[in-house]
């Protein structure tokens, strides 16, 4: 077996990468042509993150994926107590405390971060759990879902307080993902599931039932969360009339680049993929459809010939992530998913996100650099 240099990994990773940092700035440039002056520079701001965000990578390889694992719990606890900072220190923007403001380098989101600590996190426990298990009991396993549910709803309470539901419901999927993938009992996910349609019904039927009450219990902000999404099917909406519009200006081949016919407000990170259906049309929409699905399904296989357990649970987790927000941000370009505020991973303009996202790659740069040690 010959030498492995700790920085090389498969050539798929970093080329996809490169191409999802291109395709980012170049529909970000284009959409500065919808918004105010002000922001004339979010390209150049991306770019700039973009930048960051590989050496993140460098460094996240040179610290080493076992380093990661093995301070989990501490870097829980930061997340934890970085969102419960914000809910005193945060900038309100739009209702919500969701953002430090840092002077000279613009907002940073705590729960961004928080989701790829959540996934390390949690891949640790699901390992430690099997390691002292071989055959878990049903007893066994229960007590480890109520850990999980535990480390879960810390940070799920913290994030809803912002408020920021989207977010939340990722941490829900990112668990369930990495639930499914550990080998525990399918039983469980039936009464998981039971449970969650239980209290779904609920809450609707006192919805529609007795608004006043449902504002008393869970107070006017949850109110109107749940009144958005419902109602999501029923009306056109501004944004998702015109973002529609956009969608449909381009047809088969685009208008072309830095060529949006249509205004729609959050070009720049919601509805990016509005702006870059409009700029390249049909086909350059399946070319990006295409690259996000080859990255998933890249993912999946490099999962399936990673050798230690909790890289398996790790890239499941990150799977689960990236499945869902790709689908919601895309889905509800076209009006078949509520809008959300859920951001386009790698193309949506923001510096947290593409910086976790980023965080997210040098991991996997590590499993995959681990995984050729030992095929080569």
């Amino acid at each position: 077996m010959k030498r492995i240099s700790r920085y090389k990994t498969e050539l798929w990773l970093p080329i996809t990468i490169v191409l999802f940092a291109i395709i980012s700035i170049l529909t970000i440039w284009s959409a500065t042509s919808l918004l105010p002056s002000y922001l004339s520079d979010l390209a150049f701001k991306q770019t700039a993150w973009y930048l960051v965000g590989f050496i993140l990578v460098y460094f996240m390889m040179f610290l080493g994926k076992e380093w990661i694992y093995k301070y989990a719990w501490y870097l829980y606890i930061l997340g934890i107590i970085s969102l419960t900072l914000l809910l005193f220190f945060g900038e309100e923007i739009n209702n919500a405390r969701c953002w430090f403001s840092i002077p000279g380098i613009g907002t940073i989101q705590p729960s961004e971060f928080m989701k790829i600590i959540l996934i390390i996190t949690l891949g640790r426990m699901i390992e430690e759990f099997h390691l002292k298990y071989k055959s878990p009991s049903i007893k066994e396993e229960f007590i480890f879902l109520l850990k999980v549910g535990g480390v879960l709803l810390v940070p799920s309470v913290l994030t809803f307080l912002e408020p920021d539901t989207g977010v939340v419901l990722i941490y829900l999927l990112i668990t369930i993902a990495m639930l499914f993938i550990s080998g525990i009992r399918y039983r469980w996910f039936i009464l998981g599931l039971s449970i969650i349609i239980l209290f779904v019904g609920f809450l609707l039927l006192l919805y529609f039932l007795n608004k006043d009450l449902f504002v008393k219990i869970f107070g006017t902000s949850f109110f109107l969360r749940i009144d958005r999404l419902l109602d999501w099917s029923n009306t056109s909406g501004f944004q998702l009339e015109h973002g529609m519009s956009a969608i449909g200006s381009g047809g088969l081949f685009g208008n072309g680049f830095n060529n949006t016919p249509v205004y729609f407000p959050e070009p720049q990170t919601d509805f990016i993929f509005a702006v870059y259906a409009s700029n390249f049309g049909f086909f350059g929409s399946c070319l990006l459809i295409g690259l996000l699905l080859f990255f998933d399904i890249k993912l999946i296989f490099l999962a399936i010939h990673s050798r230690e357990k909790i890289d398996k649970y790790v890239i499941s987790g990150i799977l689960g992530m990236l499945l869902y927000q790709q689908f919601q941000n895309i889905g509800m370009t076209f009006g078949l998913m509520p809008i959300t505020g859920i951001t386009l991973p790698f193309i949506s303009y923001g510096g947290s996100s593409l910086l976790s996202y980023m965080i997210m790659v040098g991991i996997i740069f590590n499993i995959s650099n681990s995984n050729l040690r030992y095929t080569n």
